[in-house]
């Protein structure tokens, strides 16, 4: 099994709930385990003006699944969750990313592991750094280190849970 980390992300409807729905979702893909749930936070979006803050979070799973599997799977909860692509960074009812699977690091054109715009992304690595804690290297530097230089983008815990398994805030 592979132990792969994943961010949800949404801003349209009930994105609380769309959150919860696709962590269930993905802890029941076959040969899935959910592993650990994040903390979820509220960021100002980063693309088009006029969006609403997005609810970001993420979840660590170990699985059987190869990472094209896991990206076709996690597509389709996407959609399930009525998802359409019609704008690069606009509004979305849910997003999900494959930040990390393993040490794997593939770029297909289609996929690219490590997502490559984690470092950029404080609403991307304050929920890793809940799964992996602030020491995890990434590119030969601690997401610690990342998250602080990051640039800056409005965020903050909120009071919600996925469920799950949640993890100690490291």
């Amino acid at each position: 099994m592979t132990d792969c980390c994943i961010g949800l992300g949404a801003n349209l409807g009930a994105a609380i709930d769309t959150l919860r729905a696709a962590t269930s979702a993905l802890s029941a893909l076959p040969g899935t385990q959910l592993l650990a749930v994040s903390r979820v936070y509220r960021s100002a979006p980063v693309g088009p003006a006029g969006q609403d803050d997005y609810l970001n979070a993420a979840v660590r799973i170990a699985t059987e699944l190869p990472p094209q599997d896991l990206l076709d799977a996690s597509q389709a909860i996407e959609t399930r969750a009525g998802r359409v692509r019609t704008q690069r960074w606009g509004p979305r009812t849910l997003d999900l990313d494959l930040l990390l699977c393993g040490d794997a690091m593939i770029d297909t054109g289609r996929l690219t592991i490590p997502h490559p715009r984690i470092v950029e992304r404080n609403f991307v690595l304050l929920p890793l750094i809940d799964l992996l804690g602030r020491r995890y290297r990434l590119h030969g530097r601690s997401l610690g280190d990342w998250v602080e230089n990051a640039p800056e983008n409005p965020i903050a815990v909120t009071e919600f849970s996925l469920g799950g398994m949640p993890v100690e805030p490291a």
